[in-house]
């Protein structure tokens, strides 16, 4: 028979692992750092106990220290869970022989993405290895909301609550044209666009299951090397992939 103090240990076991759920799932593509008193503020916990949460994360490897003094951020165990924890999915296993086709014929580095709790993740990259200069994305990433690989995702998405509660987290402006941008891409397999400002271009495209849309696949470049033209032989080599992908998966879409 379990002892009273069994039940106290038990019981205070379940409020550290609920913490610990409620601290992690405070970051996202808008929050990829936060203070221990910015988690206590959201959360309305002890900012002592909620700074012991967070050191124990970084021993623990789920956190790590930010870039800004005192600040923290996902760490390398969280991003390898989330990853293999995605990688299980059926589509993780069909798509890379269709990625490296893609890769070899266009040049440039292909990237499967899968939806996360706030945004898509990338789950597998195949990189042209034979180039000078390449970019590359790393396996775990979270994207942002104005990904290309995001507004493929709104755009299918059949939560539709849950997409205005998403769009709702960007400025007004952003939330306009993205939300224009979204409606374009609605019902049909078309890809989407995505400068960084920073030079580097992103293309992607849907992948559909016998439920709706499951992965994105997309193409990341130089932007002299990944023109944003939706009618382009790239654009047209990315929705191809796709739909084959997608008909591999069961749900094959016409646009």
């Amino acid at each position: 028979m379990a002892e009273k103090g069994d039940d106290a240990r038990s019981s205070g076991d379940i409020q550290a692992v609920d913490r610990t759920a409620q601290i992690l799932r405070l970051f996202g593509p808008e929050t990829p750092e936060l203070t221990a008193g910015e988690a206590a503020e959201r959360l309305g916990l002890n900012r002592t106990t909620t700074y012991r949460y967070c050191t124990s994360l970084v021993a623990s490897g789920l956190l790590e220290r930010g870039s800004a003094p005192g600040s923290y951020a996902p760490g390398a165990l969280l991003l390898q869970l989330g990853a293999f924890a995605l990688g299980r999915r059926k589509v993780v296993d069909l798509a890379p022989s269709y990625m490296r086709e893609l890769c070899s014929t266009t040049g440039l580095t292909t990237v499967l993405s899968l939806w996360g709790s706030t945004g898509p993740i990338v789950s597998r990259v195949e990189e042209d290895a034979t180039r000078t200069v390449l970019v590359t994305v790393r396996v775990g990433t979270q994207l942002s909301l104005t990904a290309a690989q995001s507004k493929v995702f709104l755009a299918h998405m059949s939560d539709q609550l849950r997409a205005d509660r998403l769009l709702g987290s960007l400025p007004a402006v952003a939330r306009e044209e993205l939300t224009e941008e979204i409606r374009t891409l609605a019902g049909t397999d078309q890809v989407a666009m995505s400068p960084d400002g920073f030079g580097i271009h992103a293309m992607a495209a849907p992948v559909f299951d016998e439920y709706g849309i499951c992965a994105t696949v997309a193409l990341v470049a130089t932007d002299d090397l990944l023109p944003l033209d939706v009618h382009g032989a790239t654009a047209r080599h990315l929705r191809n992939t796709a739909r084959a992908l997608s008909q591999a998966m069961g749900g094959d879409k016409d646009a």
